[in-house]
This record gives C-alpha cells, sequence and structure tokens, in this order.
C-alpha cells in the first residue's frame, strides 16, 4: 500500500510539495495537467515537467487524476474516435514517465456534485455538503452556486467555459440513458485497455458522485452490481476501480465494507479514496472528519477490509475540512488531510501488526 496526496500543481495549488513532503508516511502525489483541454493529447513536455516537480521534492508520481474523458466519447458522437485516439497517446504518454494508475470517472456533464462548498460544522471547521433541497433550482443557479463558492480556485469536471452553456450541453445528453452510456463506456474501454495491458498502466473508474441520478442524468457506477458488470464487460485486470468511500457510501444502500473486500480481493481495486461522510438524512450528508466517531463509516472496518483481503494499490486521504484558519480549494486543505493521512496510516500499522 502506498499512501499519497492530490497535488494540483504549482499554478493551481496554494500548497507546496516541501509541506506534503513533511506529512508522515506520504511517498507520493497524485497529479495531473489542468491547462491541457479536455480530449487533447497531453504533451510530453509538461508530463515530463510534472514528474521532475514531483522528483525534486523526493515525491513519486505514479498516479494520474484524472485524464478527463471527452463529452462526444460519454454521448457516443460520430467524432468520439478522435478523442479516443488522443486518449490513447495520452496513456503511452504517462507510461513513459513510470505512471501506473489513471483515475477517471464516466459521469455526464458534472464530474461531481455538492450544493455548499463552505457548510460550517459545529466546532466551526468548514467542510463541503450534499443537500437535494439545493438542487431544486435552475441549471444555471446550481452552477453559479458551485463555481461562486469555489474560494477562487478552478475545480476539476467544472470548467466555467464548458458549463456556460449548461443547457445545451445537456440537450446533447437528452437519448443518452443509463444503457446508451454503458454501451459508450465499454467501446471506450475495448479501444484503451489493450494500450494499458502494453505500456503497464491501469485505468481506475471513480464511482458516480453521487452514486444515483440527479437532474435526469444516467449513472452507471453506482452500486457492487454495476462494478460487477464493468470488470466483466472488459475482463482485464487494467479495467479496476477507484475505490472512492465517499461516494460509494453517499447511498446508504451500498454496503461499502462487502464491495472493498470483494473487489480487493479480485484485483480490481487499483487506487482508494478514503474519507467519512455523515449521513444528516435520507440522502443529504456531509464530509466530516476521518475519524469513525465523527461520521456515519467505520473507518477500522474500511482499512481492514482493504487490509485483509491484500490491497496493495494506491491511496489517499480524500476532502479534508478546512480547521486552524487554513483556507484554498474546497475539500483540499492541507491540515486536515495530513491529520487523515496519519490516522488511517495508524489503522493499517494496528492491522499490520495484528497478524
Amino acid at each position: 500500500m502506498q499512501m499519497t496526496m492530490r497535488w494540483f500543481g504549482p499554478a493551481e495549488d496554494k500548497i507546496p510539495l516541501e509541506h506534503i513532503r513533511q506529512v508522515p508516511g506520504v511517498e507520493g502525489i497524485v497529479g495531473a495537467l489542468y491547462d491541457v483541454p479536455v480530449g487533447e493529447v497531453w504533451p510530453k513536455d509538461k508530463i515530463h515537467a510534472l514528474a521532475s516537480q514531483a522528483r525534486d521534492a523526493g515525491l513519486k508520481l505514479e498516479v494520474i487524476e484524472s485524464v478527463n474523458i471527452h463529452d462526444e466519447i460519454k454521448i457516443g458522437s460520430p467524432g468520439r474516435d478522435r478523442y479516443i485516439a488522443n486518449y490513447q497517446a495520452t496513456i503511452r504518454n504517462l507510461a513513459e514517465i513510470g505512471i501506473k494508475v489513471i483515475c477517471y470517472n464516466f459521469m455526464p456533464v458534472f464530474d461531481w456534485m455538492k450544493t455548499d462548498m463552505n457548510y460550517v460544522l459545529p466546532d466551526g471547521s468548514l467542510t463541503m455538503a450534499f443537500e437535494k433541497k439545493d438542487i431544486d433550482k435552475s441549471l444555471e443557479d446550481v452552477v453559479k452556486d458551485v463555481l461562486d463558492n469555489s474560494n477562487g480556485f478552478a475545480l476539476p469536471g467544472w470548467e466555467p467555459e464548458r458549463l456556460a452553456k449548461v443547457q445545451e450541453l445537456f440537450a446533447q445528453y437528452k437519448d443518452v440513458d443509463d444503457d446508451k452510456l454503458r454501451e459508450n463506456l465499454v467501446y471506450f474501454l475495448k479501444a484503451i485497455i489493450p494500450v494499458c495491458e502494453e505500456v503497464g498502466i491501469k485505468m481506475a473508474i471513480h464511482p458516480d458522485d453521487p452514486p444515483y441520478s440527479i437532474f435526469g442524468l444516467p449513472r452507471v457506477v453506482k452500486n457492487r452490481n454495476d462494478l460487477d458488470w464493468l470488470c466483466n464487460a472488459v475482463d482485464s485486470e487494467a479495467n479496476g476501480i477507484t475505490l472512492c468511500t465517499g461516494s460509494i457510501a453517499e447511498d446508504p444502500d451500498n454496503n461499502v465494507y462487502d464491495i472493498l473486500a470483494e473487489f480487493t480481493r479480485r484485483k480490481r481495486i487499483h487506487f482508494a479514496h478514503v474519507r467519512n461522510i455523515k449521513i444528516i438524512k435520507d440522502k443529504d450528508f456531509y464530509e466530516s472528519a476521518h475519524l469513525s466517531q465523527y461520521g456515519s463509516l467505520d473507518m477500522f472496518k474500511v482499512m481492514k477490509a482493504l487490509h485483509d483481503n491484500g490491497f496493495d494499490g494506491y491511496i489517499r486521504p480524500d476532502h479534508g475540512r478546512f480547521i486552524w484558519g487554513e483556507t484554498g480549494r474546497p475539500g483540499y486543505g492541507l491540515y486536515d488531510r495530513a491529520l487523515g493521512v496519519t490516522y488511517l496510516l495508524g489503522l493499517w500499522e494496528a492491522l499490520e501488526k495484528q497478524h
């Protein structure tokens, strides 16, 4: 198991690599390029520059999150093959610098959804939350609320220029239901997985966030059965999962621990995003501190499911609260994520020493 932290690059992240390096137990960063338009090939020079920055700070760069997928691929438009070819080229370029895992998602329009980027907890810390009542408004208002509360930072999957025409984007998906989206995902995977096998990279799909339909949009990575379908549709270890405990747990019907155990055993979880959430009511929730007592998940059981079933992939604490006066990109302050790292590694050490 290799502990990592996400880093958005020198232009997009206020946290320097020197500070990440000082978090005990963190071996590497999870990076990406954010100045390359979605669908275009990631240039080798920019990839190598990112790798050099990590290496110079004494950190590994073996996971990329994300090489976002162009809407034409998700929709199944006639132009998708060009974008798939670009994706194949990016995979080859990333393999040259030693990338082992690419985290991605296949969610239409929005890569994730929260309705409050600065939800105030009783202790005064700030976190992100989702309440269904706050999406009962126009699409433009929902987009504006998220972007206006990003604290001035770009949000991956929420590119303002793309979402400026959100109604047009929705119209492009009008004929895409769950079945069609599945077909388009399989078409994409059948094209790229052979390239991944050739160069030694594993794809790891992130669950839908939230794992149920909103705004009438299709969803295909919601639960255990969807993950089983995905693994069987293109039966290769290179076709794997980023198991995000927070996203899967947003639907209380999902048994997070059983899902973790099964797909770890099947060697399909290549990357784990480990965070806790607190269900407020129904499916409304906020992102809590990592410790079990603050959320709805038993984090010891989460780590035990990974450990006891042979998890040997990459892991990162997922979103953190803003504490101790810190500000920045919502979900990605340094302090609370560092506390999450320490807590998760402590649980892992205890599990190791029990055996």
